[in-house]
């Protein structure tokens, strides 16, 4: 499974997504690679110290005689590893205009890691642009994070447009795995009816598990630490981990 968490939209939570779905997916024992394709590097911010990171996703990418292998480091947490990201990546558009396999670039780098991951899961920067579209086009799966608020659904056709265009020539085999609802609360009843806006338009592709605005989410990065390992019986960890459940579940149906 390679899914790519997107959303053109900023601050629904793609980076406490994906940081936390992978280390959930370690933690059954399964070998599991974290692509910061962000150039903002929080997933990388997560898990390591960035004065260290040298190379980057920008190199793996920009550079043919750089590997994804190259530049991957083992996360402060069992069979979870990170392909770390800088602002360098940023430059990335600009440096590939007018290159034919401009939007392959990343699934060439995953092909040559010869199946050695068990989930790869790719954060995504907040934009639609080539770095998104590099994602989309490596992964097998796409999860979208919507955030439980009053323009939860803003841009959301420009998503699936895009989305429609990877599938129909570069990665026909693109599946959107789900859409999941974050930083929801559930006191509010503004919350509760932007739910049933995302379940109104997303239908059965809306997951059961909501993530729940937590403070202990917003902190767990600056401690270099997924919630698991940060505070392990907070409501965040509950409902990460019941999200990894969920998605485990939904792929082995599709695959069955």
């Amino acid at each position: 499974m390679i899914v790519a968490i997107a959303n053109q939209k900023g601050g629904v939570g793609k980076t406490t997504t994906a940081v936390n779905l992978a280390a959930a997916l370690a933690m059954r024992g399964q070998k599991t690679l974290l692509i910061d394709l962000d150039p903002q590097a929080n997933s990388s911010i997560s898990f390591l110290d960035l004065a260290s990171v040298q190379p980057s996703t920008y190199d793996a990418i920009a550079d043919p005689a750089t590997s994804l292998r190259d530049i991957i480091r083992p996360a402060p947490l069992e069979n979870l590893f990170i392909a770390p990201s800088r602002i360098a990546l940023a430059k990335l558009e600009s440096r590939l205009v007018g290159e034919l396999d401009a939007h392959f670039r990343l699934k060439d780098k995953v092909t040559q890691l010869d199946g050695e991951y068990e989930h790869i899961v790719i954060d995504c920067p907040p934009a639609l642009g080539l770095l998104t579209v590099n994602a989309l086009v490596a992964a097998t799966h796409l999860l979208i994070p919507i955030q439980s608020s009053y323009f939860a659904l803003e841009g959301t056709d420009d998503l699936l447009e895009t989305i429609g265009k990877v599938q129909q020539r570069p990665n026909p085999g693109l599946q959107i795995l789900g859409v999941v609802i974050t930083m929801h609360d559930k006191r509010t009843a503004l919350a509760r009816d932007i739910r049933e806006q995302i379940h109104k338009v997303f239908g059965h592709k809306v997951f059961k598990t909501v993530i729940s605005k937590s403070v202990r989410l917003e902190e767990s990065p600056a401690y270099k630490e997924s919630i698991f390992t940060f505070a392990p019986e907070s409501s965040g960890a509950t409902d990460y981990y019941s999200l990894c459940e969920e998605i485990i579940e939904r792929v082995e149906a599709w695959t069955a």
